[in-house]
Formats: structure tokens, C-alpha cells, sequence
């Protein structure tokens, strides 16, 4: 802060320097003056500079420094109290910028509220003809084009179901509500729906589960497996995915296995970034990169982890460890 204050009052620093080195030439000119009395002088004069300078760096920074100190936020009480017209002037020009952006803020986060609102109303309006559609395609008697229908429509009843739970997530807290839940009941749910799109990729599912029942949220559990279940089956053919669940000390782990085209090293760490596709199908214009950066979002409330390992050609391994039974009371009753 002294550096900026010092250089903020260069210009009169100089000027004093500048005056006082006139006073010692003409001094020096003129032989009548005393020399050494306007030497004393102009010390005399440069020491009351320097205490001046001193005073009016604390007066004059305290305001600068309160407002540099204070916290980035909406609060108008945490200005600092200005005392000199110029700090008023900075005081009454943040006020009303802060003013201004509290209302922007505000009208702002009420018309994405009202447009999430009406989004989910409509995923939810949408839903009624797509369930209907799918009765229709149930109707159809020609096996293999039911088998390319009902992946069109599995694929579009995802995409809706992803786009809820995304715009969920803020109030993803509010919604949690924790219990034991059946990991079997919840798999077998999920995997149902699949049939028809693993029969049409020779994918089958092997279960064996030792842990069947955990503490966890339903409804956010079932959609985490329901991605990586749906990202096993997109990504296999002519194999099996092994789903297996067992106890690791006092906490519950869930293995999923594929024998899939599996993940290139280089792009493991990125897979829960939002919108990553792969490097190595970039070409990939179905992915959205949304499935997995939710996954690990909704893990991270339910205090499940999730490690992946994978070898190009021989599938990928996801590993959701859950937390112990202590773990939820941070969290149970939200």
C-alpha cells in the first residue's frame, strides 16, 4: 500500500524536491544568502514533508485498504465510512453499483427459475406422448424394426431424463432424503428397461451381489446407475457386464465391469468433466458429455465415490465405494 501511495503522490513529491532544489541554487547563485541557513532550511522543510507524508498515508489509505480488505459480495454495510470527498465519491459510485447488480442478480435468478421451471414442466408434458409412443412401438410386429424403435425411443426417454435430473441439481440438497434402499430391486429396475437394446447388442448382465441392501437416496441412486449401466451397454457388444457388491471393512462397494471398447489413458482423468466426449471418437456426435459430469455431481452429495480404471479393447471399471453407515448423519434428514 505504501509503494501505491507513493506513487499515487509522485507528482508532489517531485514538486517539493523540485522547489527546494531551486531554493538551494539560488542560494548557491546568489553569495548574499547564507548558504548553510538555507541548507538547515530545506532539511527542516524535507523532515516535515516526510512526517506529513506519514500522516496523510495513514488518513488517506485506511478507506483504500477497508475497501480492498473487505469481502466480494452484495453487503452495502461492509463499505467502508468515507470522510474525504473523493472517497465519497468512490462510496456513493460502489453503493449504486452494487444496487444495481443485487437488482440484475435478482431478476436474473427469477427468470432462470421460472425457465427451469417451465423446462420441467414441459420434460414432464413431453413424457405422456413418449409413453404413449412406446405402446404403439410394443404394437409393432416386425421384430427388427421394434428392436431399432424402441432404442430410438430409449434413447430420447434418456436424454429427457438426463435434462431433469441436470436442471434438479442445484436444489439437489432439498431433495435428498436418505434411507435403506434395496441396491438389487433398484439394479433390476434399471437393467429392465435395457432388454431390448442389449438383446439387439448380444449384452447380457451378471449379478452378484453379496451386498444388497445400503443407505443411500433412491431416486438419485437409481439415475447414477442408470448412466453408467446405459454407457456399459452403448459401449460393449457380444459381452457381459458384471455387476458385482461386496463389503470392503465396514463399507459397501459396487463393481461395474464391461468388456467394452474401454477409455485411452490420456482421457481418464477428463471423463466427469462437463462436455467431454473423448478424444479418441471425437467424431461422436450422439455423446453429449453430460452423463458422467452428472454422475460424479450427484455421487459427491450422496458421499459416493466413484474410481475408474480401463484398458483400450478390454472394457472399463467403475467402482462406487459407498460410505459407512457414520458417515450420513452430516447428511440424513436433509
Amino acid at each position: 500500500m505504501m509503494g501505491r501511495f507513493l506513487k499515487e503522490r509522485r507528482s508532489w513529491i517531485l514538486f517539493i524536491l523540485f522547489i527546494e532544489a531551486c531554493f538551494l541554487l539560488v542560494t548557491y547563485v546568489d553569495t548574499t544568502i547564507p548558504f548553510t541557513s538555507m541548507l538547515y532550511a530545506v532539511f527542516l522543510t524535507s523532515l516535515l514533508f516526510f512526517l506529513f507524508l506519514i500522516v496523510r498515508f495513514v488518513k488517506e489509505t485506511r478507506f483504500y485498504k477497508e475497501l480492498e480488505d473487505r469481502e466480494t459480495n452484495f453487503d452495502i454495510t461492509s463499505i467502508p465510512h468515507a470522510t474525504s470527498p473523493f472517497e465519497k465519491v468512490v462510496e456513493h459510485v460502489t453503493s449504486e453499483q452494487i444496487e444495481q447488480l443485487k437488482d440484475d442478480s435478482s431478476h436474473m435468478k427469477h427468470q432462470l427459475e421460472v425457465e427451469k421451471d417451465d423446462l420441467i414442466t414441459w420434460i414432464h408434458e413431453v413424457k405422456t406422448p413418449l409413453t404413449a409412443l412406446h405402446l404403439l412401438i410394443d404394437r409393432v410386429q416386425d421384430r427388427e424394426l421394434n428392436e431399432q424403435l424402441t432404442y430410438e425411443w430409449l434413447r430420447i426417454h434418456f436424454l429427457l431424463d438426463q435434462q431433469l435430473h441436470q436442471k434438479r441439481m442445484p436444489a439437489i440438497e432439498n431433495d435428498l432424503y436418505i434411507e435403506k434402499v434395496n441396491l438389487e430391486k433398484i439394479l433390476v429396475d434399471e437393467i429392465t428397461p435395457l432388454r431390448t437394446w442389449c438383446k439387439q447388442r448380444g449384452v447380457g448382465f451378471d449379478l452378484d451381489l453379496n451386498v444388497t441392501e445400503l443407505l443411500s437416496d433412491a431416486k438419485w441412486l437409481a439415475f447414477i446407475l442408470r448412466q453408467l449401466l446405459t454407457n456399459a451397454v452403448k459401449y460393449s457388444e457380444n459381452s457381459d457386464i458384471t455387476i458385482a457388491s461386496s463389503m470392503k471393512g465396514y463399507q459397501p462397494v459396487l463393481v461395474i465391469k464391461d468388456k467394452g471398447r474401454g477409455i485411452i489413458q490420456r482421457d481418464l482423468p477428463r471423463i466427469f468433466e462437463k462436455g467431454f466426449t473423448s478424444t479418441a471418437n471425437h467424431q461422436d456426435s450422439a455423446a453429449t458429455g453430460m452423463g458422467l459430469y452428472l454422475t460424479r455431481k450427484i455421487a459427491s452429495h450422496l458421499k459416493v465415490s466413484i474410481d475408474v480404471t480401463s484398458e483400450p479393447g478390454n472394457g472399463s471399471t467403475f467402482t462406487l465405494s459407498f460410505p459407512e453407515r457414520n458417515d450420513f448423519d452430516q447428511i440424513r434428514g436433509m
